[in-house]
């Protein structure tokens, strides 16, 4: 009978662990949902009020940038469901002739094509390669077949960001800070955090303004951060609150031979959640986001 009362109870506590684990599951699921969902890039009819979003098209979010068939395949960004702009569209920071630039600027590449193909206000929010549901795929990107817009940011007609609004940054970026720019000021070598340049790390700047920065090799690629262990990230380990440096070719930046970390959109900003306001990585309290990088 003891017996009997053990298993009964083993069994009961193992139902009640299940039980517990599939509610954490759901309360994380609903919370990552959340990250997204409750932000400005929540573009569907199920976004916030007083924000840019559609009142009839979809009620999906992902679709705006990302699908799971059809995607474009020269988009660095995970499966991007976008036309990208032209590479050299763009006026660059380089173009001022600034003498305090002391890195290379490369055409506007990487992850920063993809946040520009909304930003820059060239094209609608709604232009996308699969649109949801059946039979919607454009390989050149097309709008969304019966979407309206509100939000006084975003003209309802074009589905465009409306000039003169800061999240429209336009293709003139000598007002911005550059992007598709070395780090640092370069000098970094690529092959991994063990080898040197001479008698330099492997991860010391060339410019001793900045932070030095984290590199390691994932499926025979490097990749760059610089730590910042905000929202408890882990020191030595690439995290989202980190600062998020993006892997160029080193000829976009004209000499070398090694993949250079480069600043992106995307270092500073992440799209997905918006803990931080206009979805920086880390609090900018104290200038707590330019002093991730910059040694002031």
């Amino acid at each position: 009978m003891n017996r009997a009362i053990d298993r009964s109870s083993t069994l009961s506590w193992i139902a009640a662990s299940i039980l517990a684990a599939m509610v954490l599951i759901t309360l994380n699921m609903s919370t990552a949902y959340a990250g997204i969902s409750a932000t400005k890039h929540n573009l569907g009819t199920t976004g916030a009020a007083g924000n840019n979003h559609l009142t009839a098209g979809t009620g999906e979010i992902c679709v705006f940038c990302h699908t799971p068939h059809g995607a474009d395949t020269a988009a660095p960004a995970p499966l991007w469901n976008k036309a990208l702009p032209a590479s050299t569209s763009y006026t660059t920071y380089a173009q001022l002739g600034t003498t305090t630039l002391e890195a290379a600027q490369a055409n506007i590449g990487s992850v920063s094509l993809a946040c520009l193909s909304c930003h820059d206000g060239t094209q609608a929010m709604d232009n996308m390669i699969n649109a949801p549901g059946s039979g919607g795929y454009t390989p050149g990107g097309a709008r969304l077949a019966g979407a309206t817009w509100t939000g006084a940011n975003v003209d309802a007609a074009t589905g465009r960001l409306v000039a003169g609004v800061i999240t429209n940054i336009g293709t003139d970026l000598r007002n911005d800070h550059p992007i598709s720019i070395q780090y640092c000021g370069g000098g970094i070598d690529a092959t991994g955090v063990t080898a040197t340049v001479g008698t330099k790390p492997a991860t010391t700047c060339n410019d001793r303004d900045f932070h030095d920065l984290q590199a390691v090799t994932i499926n025979g690629a490097p990749v760059f951060w610089v730590d910042t262990t905000a929202a408890g990230g882990t020191t030595g380990r690439r995290d989202k609150s980190d600062m998020i440096l993006y892997t160029r070719a080193a000829g976009d930046f004209g000499t070398g031979s090694l993949a250079q970390p480069s600043v992106e959109c995307a270092s500073c900003h992440d799209p997905h959640t918006d803990t931080n306001p206009t979805f920086l990585r880390v609090s900018n309290t104290g200038s707590g986001v330019c002093l991730s990088c910059h040694v002031k």
